[in-house]
């Protein structure tokens, strides 16, 4: 319950914050009398889709914490001491300005995820499934992988790609429902208009999430040639054979699939390729 509720409000919070956004800039309102604002209706759609994308990135640290219960670990874990080490040390060699934190859930999946709005600004955080069932070797593979994402700048970019695509689809759902409900009685426009416009923005959501996910699979390639670099080739395919090895997977919060080093379901909606795929991809490389 209690992730329910700060989801909820974090939700309300974005929605209230752009909705004061639009009012003080008077883009409330692109239609009038004499028809649609195209410029109006453009800034509204890309505040909408950028706003709320940003703000999810700023507070994607503090987020996923509340939602998988992450708990921040350092050096003087006794237990998990060394896995700090390690990630401060992948950290150098990726030319990372600053460390990012490192934390563990509680669970008994078999993944980790890096998150943080800069590379200044990020954490990598790992199931404690993974470090049980995991050699020393094999995490250092993952942590290079999730270190990788943050050197590439990945989640800046999944939000920018997000957002734009978020703009697209209100942008064009409004143009289209519009242009329809004109051919409809007027005391009948606004209502046929909402309806299509909700129709629209569904069909035109799905096919923006191919883009979305296209582009989350292609990042995964790079994290993994990546982590190749930071902790060796070796290391790198044998913490994904590790994971290959592990079938099962953890639906409780698929709003953090894409974060992670494995997750998505189904070929062309999927945030990450098969495991398969990624170690032939690696085992090709020079």
């Amino acid at each position: 319950m209690k992730r329910i509720f700060l989801f909820l409000i974090t939700n309300i919070l974005i929605v209230l914050t752009i909705n004061i956004l639009l009012s003080v800039l008077g883009l409330n309102y692109y239609l009038s009398q004499q028809g649609i604002s195209y410029s109006d209706l453009a800034a509204f759609c890309l505040i909408w889709g950028m706003t709320g994308s940003l703000i999810s990135l700023a507070l994607s640290k503090v987020s996923a914490k509340w939602m998988l219960g992450v708990q921040v670990i350092d050096k003087r874990s006794p237990q998990y001491g060394w896995l700090v080490s390690m990630v401060e040390q992948l950290a150098r060699k990726a030319g990372l300005p600053e460390a990012p934190e490192v934390g563990i859930w509680e669970s008994s999946e078999v993944n980790a995820f890096a998150t943080g709005p800069s590379k200044r600004n990020s954490l990598v955080a790992f199931s404690s499934g993974l470090l049980h069932s995991m050699q020393q070797n094999e995490v250092e593979g993952v942590a290079a992988h999730e270190i990788a994402h943050i050197a590439n700048g990945d989640m800046v970019t999944m939000t920018l790609l997000q957002g734009v695509v978020n703009a697209f689809v209100m942008f064009f759902a409004r143009v289209i429902s519009w242009a329809i409900a004109q051919n409809s009685r007027e005391e009948n426009r606004a209502g046929m208009q909402f309806l299509i416009t909700m129709v629209l923005e569904i069909v035109l959501g799905i096919l923006g999430m191919l883009v979305v996910a296209a582009f989350s699979r292609h990042r995964e390639y790079r994290a993994d040639a990546g982590g190749a670099r930071f902790a060796g080739k070796q290391d790198m395919i044998a913490a994904l054979q590790r994971l290959s090895a592990h079938t099962q997977r953890h639906d409780r919060e698929p709003a953090l699939a894409t974060l992670k080093i494995s997750g998505g379901v189904g070929r062309f909606f999927a945030s990450h390729p098969p495991l398969e795929d990624r170690i032939a991809a690696l085992q090709r490389a020079a």
